[in-house]
């Protein structure tokens, strides 16, 4: 027989007891209170005994009839007390009845009093012994297992009991450490019943209130095909709480043991705080990308960064003839350096490891003429936003003539194709670092509109999630030193993606290029920063406000409340991926552009700050940044509207 069914076999004995002994205590107390003239209360004893019995037996079925064994005693809640109130009064009504028809009834105050004992001690067992448990339970943490939530009742919830229960008397199983002690489910026709003894005792949005009150330590998502929406919905629930999360994912990317059973609890994940960005990652054909990779010398340009290291790594993944990273930071190249190896061997893998500046057009076009590269991914750049602004010619030596640097000697070394990554913050830009990113990609455009040995192309994706410079590192860093979350501005969003989908975007737009395109991620919807705070500061089971404090610092130089992803004039064009768009070329004058760019380099190396900022907002008309300096959120909006009108002008 299942534990559940045990106990409420227990239950029903002890609801048995106390209707008896309130029958048993009735009669002792109107006895002691009457004893001078009416020790029976007109009842012999034996019709007294036989009463009692007539009235346990019609209590146990009216509380049956009225639900108040559909849940085990920890597990009930205002609406359930009831029910013992409700099946208490009827089941007396019908002894009453019963007695009467045999007159046998007793007086009034004898059933009136022992109905009132009985529900009262009915009542009390089940609070009783419910808030006693349950403090044994959270204080001893018995077997120290973790009292667990299952969110959703379907297949996965299935397994995962059944694992659980296949568990029990094996410590090394992953699944041994969990005590399911509730289920939750939007299925009105599941309400109320029970999966192998756990019963469904609620939705998803009474999901907090089933924490509480059933002290529960993991919350697991067993929803794998859960649409993106719902999902962000019910993590967003989740990590209001103080509760881990876990997520069970695809049943066809689950592990199997060696009888073929899938071992459910060894695949659940940890809450990721992508898994809050509500929409699932976005895949990409490998097949093509193999075939755009296989047998190539790959050139990574920044390849020591978290953007170009995540590149170097899917690479590898493609069998390449030679990988070249090159990066100015010595020590980020040596780590991507050391785990390639650690990972495929010094012999399996040919990795070049060198120490440049793309700034150093001496020195790549050594770099290019002695490797050769067939295709060069440049992801070097600056890219902090608020270092940018401090230092203008800086970002335009690094970023704009780093990228052009390597763009005429990919077209002299004839390299088959040129991918230069792009941000979001090109569009409309506010700041030195996206109007130099911008620039970056009029000179991609140049190369592609004039040159016919090299495919250049361009790919534009928003923020990235862990990346360096991204806020969640940050956010992690002050969390757990107990520093305050700053967060510049309420209202501030972001296009967020994860370094993976970044990579694949990059790899799949160089399979695709044919020239000239600027390649654009569909992100889904954008995201406010000071929910991923929130949202952050949970998962570590604090509460925001509260536990961690938010601050709110004011928007930084050059800093935007919200980011765009194409250009108007840009126009979008659908791909084979759904999630891919192109954005139309847009023609560029070679005379006069490649003057301003002369100008520019001029004014950048000479260290002019003032004239460096005037020369690149004539190169990039969208470039409005003087209403950005101070940053509040209504000069944000005036250098939108004036971003666009000079735009069309």
């Amino acid at each position: 027989m299942e534990k559940m069914n045990v106990r409420k076999i227990v239950l029903m004995f002890a609801d048995a007891f106390i209707v008896l002994l309130s029958g048993v205590l009735t009669s002792f107390l109107l006895s002691f209170f009457y004893f001078w003239t009416n020790p029976m209360l007109g009842y012999s004893r034996q019709s007294l005994i036989i009463y009692m019995l007539i009235n346990m037996l019609m209590c146990f079925f009216s509380l049956y009839v009225f639900g108040a064994y559909n849940k085990l005693w920890r597990y009930f809640d205002a609406k359930d007390y009831w029910s013992c109130v409700f099946g208490m009064l009827v089941g007396n009504t019908i002894t009453v009845l019963l007695a009467n028809a045999f007159n046998a009834q007793p007086k009034w105050q004898y059933i009136l009093i022992s109905c009132m004992i009985g529900t009262a001690g009915v009542i009390l067992f089940r609070f009783i012994f419910r808030q006693t448990c349950l403090t044994i339970a959270v204080d001893g943490k018995k077997y120290q297992k973790q009292r667990t939530m299952i969110v959703g009742a379907g297949q996965a919830c299935h397994m995962i009991l059944k694992e659980i229960k296949n568990s029990i008397n094996d410590p090394k199983n992953p699944a041994h450490k969990y005590e399911p002690v509730c289920i939750v489910d939007d299925d009105p026709d599941k309400q109320g019943t029970s999966i192998m003894g756990i019963p469904i005792c609620g939705t998803t949005n009474e999901i907090g209130k089933w924490c509480r009150k059933e002290a529960v330590d993991i919350i697991i998502l067993a929803i794998p095909s859960l649409d993106d929406k719902n999902r962000k919905r019910i993590l967003n629930l989740a990590s209001e709480t103080s509760c881990k999360i876990k997520i069970i994912p695809y049943l066809t990317e689950m592990l199997s043991d060696d009888n073929g059973n899938v071992q459910i609890m060894s695949a659940a994940q940890d809450i990721r705080i992508e898994d809050l960005l509500g929409r699932e990652p976005v895949r990409f054909d490998s097949s093509d990308v193999k075939e755009f990779i296989s047998n190539k010398v790959c050139m990574v340009t920044g390849g020591g960064g978290s953007i170009g290291s995540e590149l170097v790594r899917q690479i590898c993944k493609y069998n390449p003839k030679q990988i070249i990273i090159v990066d100015i930071y010595e020590n980020n190249a040596y780590e991507i350096q050391q785990e390639l190896y650690m990972d495929y061997g010094r012999e399996k893998v040919d990795l070049v490891t060198l120490i440049a500046s793309v700034r150093d057009y001496d020195k790549m076009n050594v770099i290019f003429k002695t490797y050769r590269p067939n295709i060069v991914f440049h992801a070097a750049a600056h890219k902090h936003v608020p270092l940018m602004e401090t230092v203008p010619e800086e970002a335009v030596k690094n970023n704009i003539f780093g990228t052009f640097n390597c763009a005429t000697l990919a077209e002299y070394y004839e390299v088959d194709k040129f991918v230069m990554i792009s941000t979001d913050k090109a569009v409309n830009p506010t700041n030195v670092m996206g109007a130099t990113k911008r620039c970056c990609e009029m000179i991609i455009q140049y190369m592609a509109q004039n040159y016919t040995n090299t495919d250049f192309v361009t790919t534009r994706f928003g923020n990235v999630l862990g990346s360096n410079g991204s806020v969640i590192p940050l956010f992690r860093r002050q969390i757990e030193t107990g520093k305050p979350v700053t967060v510049t501005h309420p209202d501030i969003i972001r296009y967020f993606m994860t370094i993976p989908e970044a990579v694949s975007l990059v790899l799949q737009a160089g399979a695709m290029a044919h020239g000239g395109e600027i390649f654009v991620l569909d992100m889904g919807e954008p995201v406010k920063i000071v929910t991923l705070a929130e949202n952050l500061i949970r998962m570590y089971g604090k509460v925001p406000y509260q536990d961690v404090e938010i601050k709110f610092t004011g928007l930084r130089p050059g800093e935007k409340l919200y980011e765009e992803l194409l250009l108007n004039e840009e126009g979008l064009t659908e791909t084979a991926n759904k999630k891919i768009f192109i954005g139309n070329q847009i023609e560029i004058t070679p005379e006069k552009f490649m003057g301003q760019l002369q100008e520019l380099k001029e004014a950048a190396y000479a260290n002019k700050s003032d004239l460096t900022l005037k020369l690149l907002s004539e190169i990039v008309p969208t470039f409005h940044h003087e209403l950005n300096i101070g940053g509040s959120a209504k000069s944000q909006e005036e250098a939108h509207k004036a971003a666009l009108a000079k735009q069309q002008h």
